[in-house]
């Protein structure tokens, strides 16, 4: 009996490669593009194709995802399988309200993650139970290993190591894994894009996407002005030991790590160590005064079963390389992670993952 799948369509390469694999492997499968608030009646409508007419001067301000939309659009014409283009807007402002929330509160969100919980392996699988489907799919670059003998399957990273997105994928519900499938994650990006153009496919050559969906010029402070007003929270630069350095114009446009940009010049590099919301003081230091030899996290998610001390290996953002360390649940929901060396940017409000060598077994929130 052949198996439906829906799959999530991106209108890029790496999810309308996946739709090729998922034909070949004799799938009945189904494309829902997720609009995340910008509709098809912004754009100018071609009347000879029904598709998107993008206007180059709006394509910055929200048609980007109508655009995207058309090109999946064509994707699924190209293959013949049935296309479903559905707005998400009320689940996008919720990611929204937490993106601007997060940065209000001095903290460093990831929205990425949040999409992936809340709309990508939530919505997206109540879509795929209303028509039947007995899998969802998506483009990401990891792996589901179903070797595992009677135990859950195993969500893994991707083979190709400089593309995998498993970091941002530990928040899905365990009880998914066996429903999902990743159809590019054993291949690398050049063989991906490859596929697609023996597929006759446009979309082979299309650049990746570097920006937050929602904020195509990736100015995250601009955004939030717009977004929630202009709230006063500017306040003091100051260093380690809280001498005033200088004043800054609002504690959302720095991120701990961050380098650049700083309003003050120094000598030899300085860095954000901390951000403290209440205060409106932010902390410039060192590179060392940036070192943490441990973290904590709430809000934890697991994908296997795990005792309440082990080790691993931890992830604290999706760049990092992951770094031995020991683990201890206490509380029943909250997470201590001790490395072995000092870590550098932990950041309050990213995620921290741990991986047991190449499975995810779960992780949460910085606190």
């Amino acid at each position: 009996m052949t198996k439906r799948v829906v799959l999530a369509m991106s209108g890029r390469v790496d999810s309308s490669a996946a739709a090729v694999l998922l034909r070949r492997a004799g799938y009945d499968v189904i494309g829902l593009f997720m609009r995340s608030g910008a509709t098809v009646d912004e754009c100018a409508i071609d009347p000879a194709t029904a598709l998107p007419v993008i206007n180059p001067k709006s394509h910055k301000q929200g048609c980007c995802s109508a655009s995207d939309a058309a090109d999946a659009r064509r994707v699924a014409d190209r293959l013949d399988i049935p296309f479903h283009a559905l707005n998400f807007q009320d689940a996008f402002g919720r990611i929204k309200d937490y993106f601007a929330d997060e940065y209000l509160a001095g903290r460093t969100p990831n929205p990425c993650v949040m999409c992936n919980n809340w709309l990508k392996f939530g919505k997206l699988w109540d879509f795929a139970q209303q028509v039947g489907a007995d899998h969802i799919a998506t483009g990401h670059y990891a792996r589901i290993d179903r070797s595992v003998g009677g135990e859950a399957p195993a969500l893994t990273r991707g083979r190709d190591r400089s593309k995998d997105q498993s970091y941002v994928l530990f928040g899905i519900r365990r009880e998914l894994l066996d429903r999902i499938l990743f159809p590019v994650g054993d291949d690398n990006k050049p063989e991906i894009r490859d596929l697609a153009r023996e597929a006759g496919l446009a979309v082979a050559d299309k650049a990746d996407s570097q920006e937050i969906c929602f904020i195509p010029d990736n100015d995250y402070a601009g955004f939030i002005e717009r977004y929630r007003g202009k709230p006063d929270t500017s306040g003091d630069l100051v260093d380690t030991n809280g001498t005033v350095l200088g004043q800054h114009g609002g504690f959302e446009k720095f991120t701990i790590g961050q380098r650049k940009g700083l309003g003050i010049t120094f000598g030899e590099p300085r860095f954000v160590v901390k951000i403290d919301a209440d205060s409106r003081q932010v902390t410039i230091g060192k590179r060392e005064d940036l070192a943490r030899d441990e973290l904590h996290a709430d809000r934890l998610n697991w994908l296997v079963e795990v005792p309440r001390r082990f080790r691993c290996t931890a992830k604290i953002r999706y760049r990092h390389e992951a770094a031995e360390a020991d683990a201890e649940i206490v509380n029943d929901d909250q997470l201590r992670v001790t490395f072995a060396e000092p870590q550098h940017g932990v950041a309050p409000g990213q995620a921290v993952v741990l991986y047991d060598n190449d499975r995810v077994l779960g992780g949460g929130w910085i606190r």
